[in-house]
């Protein structure tokens, strides 16, 4: 650590998740650390973003609970939902966990700088105004959502920042985009009662996910009444006086009381100073990183979504242990990449983990097993919907190299086939694993029959 030439060992700009386990591990070592944020302690996931998005999708799922209930003997009786209560009830909570994230840096004796932070040189930050010193800078600012220069698009659409706290709940919505925080948000409106159309420009949602989840997904989409218009672009929007009217490519118009941009996010690096600094960026504003989390300035560092690797929480807060392993700790380490799991909370959800099947092919002759199946529950619920679980596997070793899954609880069961896939396991040690009955998670290890193989050669 340095000398007392700084005011701090470590100055961290951003106080999400990534940036807050960064610090408070770094202090731990005996370093002098201060976080400096100009919003919200917790960051984009705890308050814009994972936490206050996943108990909307809970109160949701109510809906489909109500409804379900009727095949297994229940008379519910006629329901009522208030949006503003659920609103009110998610920021109380949100309170909640802000104190906490405070709590864990005063505890462990992290500095929290208010005010914007900008870089003014490889050493030093300015915060509101003052100047101060570090030896090392960590960036992790997050990112922002995206919304492209459509005429009307940055005056009348919102983005997931305001869909979080709409005072009413929009009775015509269309989503434009069709990546994971579209789909999410179109479930949850959907089954809360709004009308949701969701507008792609490619033929499919979940660009960059695996083949089978994207059909199977959009095939359940369409099924509960989401209104998905593939190979379709908006030209512009305009107010018409009780809402808004979207012009679309074909000369066609769809009016709605709200238009939701989910095209995508950006990093926070705007107005940082960085490149005063000496910092390299991407073209879309990403840090550029070596595998130590370094930029082209030495004494900074960056982390998280704002370098643009795999923008999710439990990354970024990877990111920051091995971050203060290399550079707190004297321990280098590099980031593992590999088998990161990940969920959309969509309805029904998804839970994928490896390979996707066209990334495993660029890779060697692979055997598929899939199955799609009606959950038990649904043969009362008498709910339209399936499953899918698909299994990906490197033919040569016999290694499991994708495991992907549409349906309930997807997220919980893939989190723990994950530590599998991490530990190298062999489709031969899935068949001899006994399967839990009855589960939708013991179809991973009782499919036996491979799809027919249709590989180069093969």
């Amino acid at each position: 650590m340095s000398a007392t030439k700084f005011d701090f060992d470590l100055m961290t700009i951003g106080a999400g998740s990534g940036g807050v386990r960064a610090s408070r591990m770094a202090a731990q070592t005996g370093a002098r650390v201060a976080v400096v944020e100009e919003s919200r302690v917790g960051g984009t996931c705890v308050m814009r973003g994972c936490v206050p998005k996943k108990l909307l999708v809970y109160a949701s799922h109510f809906a489909h609970d109500f409804e379900d209930a009727k095949g297994f003997g229940w008379d519910v009786g006629q329901t009522t939902f208030d949006w503003p209560k659920l609103i009110a009830a998610k920021n109380v909570e949100l309170l909640r966990l802000e104190g906490i994230y405070q709590r864990i840096l005063r505890e462990n004796k992290v500095e929290l700088l208010e005010g914007r932070g900008v870089v003014t040189g490889p050493h030093s930050v300015d915060v509101a105004g003052k100047v101060y010193t570090a030896e090392k800078i960590l960036i992790a600012t997050g990112s922002r959502p995206y919304i492209p220069s459509v005429p009307g698009a940055a005056e009348h659409a919102i983005t997931s920042n305001e869909a979080l706290d709409l005072p009413a709940l929009p009775k015509k919505i269309v989503i434009v985009g069709g990546g994971y925080i579209a789909v999410e948000f179109a479930g949850l409106f959907k089954a809360m009662g709004s009308d949701v159309t969701i507008i792609i420009r490619a033929g499919n949602i979940l660009r960059g996910f695996d083949e089978d989840i994207r059909n199977v997904l959009g095939e359940e989409m369409e099924k509960s009444g989401i209104t998905i218009r593939r190979e379709c672009t908006v030209n512009s929007i305009e107010e018409n006086g009780e809402g808004y009217s979207l012009n679309l490519s074909g000369a066609e118009t769809l009016d709605c009381d709200k238009v939701f941009y989910a095209t995508g996010r950006r990093p926070n690096t705007d107005g940082l100073g960085l490149d005063a600094a000496g910092v390299e960026l991407s073209d879309h504003g990403a840090v550029k990183v070596n595998d130590y989390l370094q930029t082209s300035a030495p004494s900074i560092f960056a982390l998280g979504d704002v370098i643009a690797r795999i923008q999710l929480t439990p990354v970024a807060i990877a990111e920051g242990m091995a971050f203060v392993s290399t550079q707190f700790l004297g321990i280098p380490k590099a980031m593992d990449y590999e088998f990161v799991p990940a969920a959309v909370f969509s309805q029904p959800p998804v839970g994928t983990v490896g390979l996707m099947e066209d990334e495993a092919r660029k890779q060697g002759a692979v055997d598929i097993y899939l199955s799609r199946f009606r959950p038990m529950k649904h043969t009362l619920s008498g709910r339209d919907t399936r499953t899918m679980t698909k299994l990906i596997v490197n033919r040569k070793n016999q290694r499991i190299v994708g495991l992907h899954m549409v349906g309930d609880d997807a997220p919980e069961i893939v989190q723990g086939f994950a530590v599998a896939l991490k530990c190298g396991a062999t489709k031969q040690q899935f068949d001899s694993t006994i399967g839990i009955h009855p589960t939708a998670a013991e179809e991973f290890v009782t499919m036996r029959d491979k799809l027919p193989a249709h590989d180069e050669g093969t």
